[in-house]
């Protein structure tokens, strides 16, 4: 007998997967948000070492995605491995929430939280992957929607959070302030993956061929294993910083080599593609040793050389200085319909820019946020540069974000053969990771002597470590802009391939299927 599935329109699928993101960030981004100053204020860490430990977390947090791609595409399946990351992250989350002053405690959850994010983060990109493939167009435009759907979700916790902390920290103790906080994360996460159980029958279609299959008992068991050793290891890793850097340049090597057997050894018609997104890759290196800065160094500058009041049309408003990332957020909310509207505009006019063009781009508005920082300290008063000075250099960061970070995942699932997908959005976030921990490197340039309370000098610390970033990105807009034609060689010659290939089947969820 024929059975009939309802067809599900492309919107509906890549509703539920960004819902359940959105969700996931709000975890993630109050948690991060508060991180580093919790490592200061309460376990009391130096400035350099709350940066390192948090860059080596993060670093963890973004590389093991990388494995995490290959156990959704060939143990468990896409969305089964995506479901089961924000489980393990909500565990982790839940850890933090436990009232404890012992950084191993710490450490732990921090090595769930790797571990969850692993599980989590390359098959959600791979879900909003297979929902428009081959379709190039809508790919730019859908990851920039993607991507600004899921800072709601950031945005709401790094608000949030900062405010449970001192609200609750006022009325039942600063330990309870700090913790509650953490637990507001682990609350949303419940919240994402209940949402998700109502809407998760529109996905049923999409995903890899070992969704469709039952997972053995023994799989599930070795998954476990490999998952709890995984934990250890990490919260090991943070607590030997020298282990933390050797694992972080040792991954560098092997996404290189991985990068050069795959180009080495794929077939003509997909080796221009995987040379363009090499290229991409190294430059979004050294986009997230900017992006690291928000969480530390940018981070800290406001705890000590920002004036936390401002006038908003009729209103006084007053900072919690953690909540100037979130201004992050809020940028990229306000930018990214304004992007997508241009991209579609230019591209009903066949004119719409090259990924490496954007990049380009994107490098230049980086360069101008940070100079933005910079120069902010000429007018300070007592040290102190006024909230606007954030507002705007946050602004100019976030557009440089979008037109670097929200396409890289779109550049994965442009160049890069569709039977790769998941394991090469793994390596992607590797990239990212090693970025990660480089950028709370370069953050310890600022690193503010014990002892030293003075606004004023540490005010120029700051601004010299913002102002040599100004003049980074301008070299990375100078290299993106000289690698132009090479990119343009390369994407056409990829373009000519694909068209010379078999056309792509049509999506699943727009025909009827029959048994």
């Amino acid at each position: 007998m024929a059975t009939r599935n309802p067809p599900v329109s492309q919107t509906r699928s890549f509703s539920t997967v960004f819902l359940i993101e959105m969700w996931e960030r709000f975890g993630f981004y109050g948690m991060q948000v508060l991180m580093v100053t919790y490592m200061m204020k309460k376990l009391g860490f130096v400035d350099s070492k709350a940066n390192l430990v948090w860059g080596a977390a993060a670093a963890l947090i973004y590389a093991t995605p990388a494995i995490g791609g290959w156990v959704g595409d060939k143990l468990i399946g896409t969305r089964r491995t995506m479901t089961l990351g924000a489980l393990v992250l909500m565990l982790g989350y839940a850890l933090l929430w436990i009232p404890s002053g012992n950084p191993t405690l710490l450490y732990c959850a921090l090595g769930v939280i790797v571990v969850g994010n692993g599980f989590f983060k390359p098959n959600a990109g791979n879900l909003v992957r297979k929902i428009y493939e081959g379709d190039d167009t809508k790919i730019d435009s859908a990851f920039t929607i993607y991507y600004m759907a899921v800072n709601v979700g950031s945005m709401v916790s790094m608000t949030a959070t900062p405010w449970i902390r001192d609200h609750v920290g006022a009325h039942y103790g600063d330990d309870w302030g700090w913790h509650t906080a953490f637990g507001a994360c682990a609350v949303g996460l419940l919240l994402g993956l209940a949402n998700y159980a109502l809407m998760h029958r529109t996905l049923a279609h999409i995903g890899s061929p070992t969704d469709a299959r039952p997972v053995r008992p023994a799989r599930a068991l070795a998954l476990l294993g490999a998952s709890l050793a995984m934990v250890f290891v990490v919260a090991f890793i943070l607590q030997s910083l020298l282990a933390a850097k050797v694992c972080v340049y040792l991954a560098g090597v092997v996404i290189l080599g991985i990068f050069a057997h795959l180009i080495r050894t794929a077939e003509k018609s997909e080796r221009a593609g995987l040379i363009a997104a090499l290229v991409l890759t190294v430059q979004t290196i050294f986009f997230f040793i900017f992006y690291a800065q928000m969480a530390t160094s940018l981070n800290l500058f406001a705890q000590k050389n920002v004036n936390l009041g401002m006038d908003l049309l009729f209103l006084h408003v007053t900072w919690i200085p953690e909540q100037y990332q979130n201004l992050n957020a809020i940028w990229i909310v306000i930018l990214s319909p304004v992007l997508v509207a241009i991209y579609n505009g230019l591209g009903r006019l066949g004119r719409d820019p090259s990924v490496a063009a954007k990049f380009a781009w994107g490098f230049a508005a980086v360069a101008a946020g940070f100079f933005m920082y910079g120069v902010g300290a000429i007018w300070a008063v007592n040290g102190q540069v006024s909230s606007w000075i954030m507002v705007w250099g946050y602004g100019l960061y976030s557009l440089g974000e979008l037109l670097v970070s929200g396409l890289g995942l779109a550049m994965i699932a442009r160049y890069v053969p569709a039977r790769m997908g998941g394991f090469m959005m793994g390596a992607y976030y590797v990239a990212v990771g090693i970025s990660q921990y480089l950028g709370s490197v370069v953050a310890n340039l600022a690193h503010i002597p014990e002892g030293l309370n003075d606004p004023v000098q540490s005010l120029g610390i700051y601004t010299s470590l913002f102002n040599k970033l100004g003049f980074v990105g301008l070299g990375c807009t100078a290299i993106a802009l000289a690698v132009l034609p090479l990119m343009k060689k390369l994407s056409d010659s990829h373009a000519e391939h694909a068209a010379a290939a078999d056309p792509l089947p049509p999506v699943h969820s727009e025909e009827w299927n029959q048994a």
